[in-house]
């Protein structure tokens, strides 16, 4: 009996111990947290980078737009550079091509020449792509924002698209997000950029 006693006590003190023990707490409360912190560290360094990224996009639309309509007119050699130039900003996101033109594949660049109608539609004077994929022809309507649309003027459009494929994919969708913008300027030297034409012949109105 007394051998039953002594066990059941130091059973009792063993549990005891057990339940005052704290050791283990951090190892417990570490694996909990670790997963935790690893989806926020990935998550903000992610956004981040994306956000960067689209950011560039913005600026490399405005640029290309801008590029263009400082021209009275414009040849493919000329578009091909503007391309490469404005392409140059989405540096170290896309590695450029030595030596440029051609542009670099990773992102696709449009630039267009809209004609605003006494209707108040932007239909497309002549356009071209960055990659030599067949651009959008002449006469299709495009749409603007109602700030632009004043009868009888031209715009500059371009427009961006590139994928940014995370480092990690802890967070984001590892194949990659789509990023795009485009820009609308007014031609300055001229009242139309002319595209592979003599700067003499008329402003084409599609």
């Amino acid at each position: 009996m007394k051998r039953k006693i002594r066990t059941w006590r130091r059973l009792r003190r063993i549990a005891v111990c057990l339940i005052r023990d704290r050791s283990g707490i951090a190892a417990i409360e570490f694996a909990f947290i670790v997963p935790l912190m690893l989806l926020l560290f990935f998550g903000v360094v992610e956004i981040t980078s994306g956000i960067s990224a689209y950011r560039k996009v913005t600026i490399m639309a405005h640029t290309l737009s801008d590029l263009t309509s400082q021209s009275a007119s414009v040849q493919d050699s000329d578009l091909n550079n503007f391309f490469c130039a404005s392409g140059a900003i989405m540096s170290p996101y896309v590695t450029m091509p030595n030596p440029c033109p051609p542009a670099p594949t990773a992102v696709k660049q449009s630039i267009a020449e809209l004609w605003v109608n006494s209707s108040l539609q932007a239909r497309v004077q002549w356009a071209k792509n960055s990659d030599g994929s067949t651009p959008a022809a002449a006469g299709t309507v495009v749409n603007i924002p109602a700030s632009l649309q004043v009868a009888n003027t031209y715009i500059i459009y371009s427009s961006i698209m590139y994928t940014y494929v995370p480092t990690v994919g802890y967070v984001m969708n590892k194949s990659g997000v789509t990023l795009s913008d485009f820009a609308y300027t007014r031609p300055r030297q001229s009242q139309c950029v002319q595209y592979d034409a003599p700067t003499t012949n008329p402003c084409p109105q599609n």
